[in-house]
């Protein structure tokens, strides 16, 4: 009988269980919380966190990314072959309203400028003795856009993708956290105190050849983001257009939380203990936080600047939202904004340059992809 339930105890997942193992559970199950209770980027960090738990019982083991057969290899196979983060940005364009950009073509420079964090990471990745790729992979952390991360670390280190993931929809959904101080500590109670002009109307017109535009231009110059960029003006210019509300209903909704739930537990189930718990996970996290951080002052540096040329009509606050953590970020410039005077509303002005940053740091991740693959 002893026999028997001792070969009953090695036939199941508990005999196999590891110490690192242990841990990274332990790491799901925080995620898990913070998802589930604090309501951090929720709909990526819940799949997300499942898959890593998912991945790191032994009893999953057959069913993982690298074994044909099982489940999450064929679910793998969207992140391998670069489909789930464009569809994605099909989804993000639908929801987009480029109308703050159009009515303020200024924006486009704040979106750039915070895009210094991706470039910061990526050199300061280099000296630490990561590879090109590797460098590249781990810089974009510092657009705030979890889908072009996946993306181009998919085509460069699939081999960081669990811990590269990890940090940047944990960093974004930190923002609020991260973004408020360096704000503070970068601008004067008057620079912070400024009221903009109310935006001009945008014609619809303007709205509908908008995406065509940026497409034809973006992708001339940097055909790399191609992907990224071309369902991203696709999906707003079905927005925009207003002819095919069905097509519009089905890319926010349905097609967009089903390539969430594919796109996230593939994502987790990448960060198995082997490959996650090592040296370069603790830099990535590390490179990663200093990419936001650097990230937000190039944006909040220019509006400064802009702030003096513009004979200070211009809230250098603004520029921190030209990171691309859409629309997250251009709340936390109306949350300091309002701090300092509750009649001050820059929500719409923070917006235009929040949502160049989602173009920025598509094309950020273009340029890259193009130098190194």
């Amino acid at each position: 009988m002893q026999e028997l339930l001792l070969n009953l105890y090695q036939t199941t997942g508990i005999a196999l269980m590891t110490l690192p193992g242990l841990f990274m559970i332990s790491i799901a199950l925080v995620l898990l919380y913070l998802a589930i209770k604090k309501g951090y980027e929720p709909y990526l960090l819940l799949p997300i966190a499942f898959g890593m738990l998912w991945i790191n019982l032994p009893a999953a083991v057959g069913e993982g990314l690298m074994e044909p057969g099982g489940l999450l290899y064929y679910l793998y196979q969207g992140i391998k072959l670069g489909i789930y983060p464009p569809l994605i940005f099909l989804g993000i364009g639908v929801m987009t309203d480029f109308g703050p950009l159009i009515a303020n073509p200024k924006s486009l420079l704040l979106g750039a400028a915070a895009q210094l964090g991706i470039f910061v990471a990526f050199w300061l990745s280099i000296l630490l003795g990561l590879t090109g790729p590797e460098a590249a992979s781990i810089g974009i952390i510092g657009g705030a856009d979890g889908p072009t991360a996946i993306y181009l670390t998919s085509k460069l280190a699939p081999h960081l993708l669990g811990p590269i993931a990890v940090a940047a929809y944990s960093y974004m959904a930190l923002v609020p956290i991260i973004q408020p101080p360096i704000m503070r500590m970068l601008t004067t109670k008057e620079e912070r105190l400024v009221k903009m002009e109310q935006l001009r109307k945008v014609s619809k017109t303007e709205k509908i050849l908008f995406p065509i535009i940026v497409a034809i231009v973006v992708i001339l110059l940097v055909p790399s983001a191609t992907p990224l960029i071309g369902m991203l003006m696709l999906g707003n210019l079905f927005k925009e257009s207003g002819v095919v509300p069905n097509l519009v209903e089905n890319a926010k909704n349905a097609l967009l939380y089903v390539i969430t739930i594919f796109l996230g537990v593939t994502v987790g189930a990448t960060a198995q203990a082997e490959t996650f718990l090592t040296v370069a996970t603790i830099k990535i996290l590390v490179i990663g936080l200093i990419a936001f951080a650097f990230g937000t002052i190039g944006g909040v540096l220019l509006g400064k600047l802009m702030y003096i040329l513009s004979g200070k009509k211009i809230n250098p606050l603004i520029g921190a939202a030209g990171v691309s953590a859409v629309p997250m970020a251009a709340r936390v410039v109306q949350k300091v904004g309002s701090d300092e005077d509750p009649t001050n509303f820059l929500l719409m002005h923070a917006m235009g340059p929040n949502v160049a940053g989602v173009i920025g740091s598509a094309v950020a991740a273009g340029t890259l992809l193009s130098l190194f693959k």
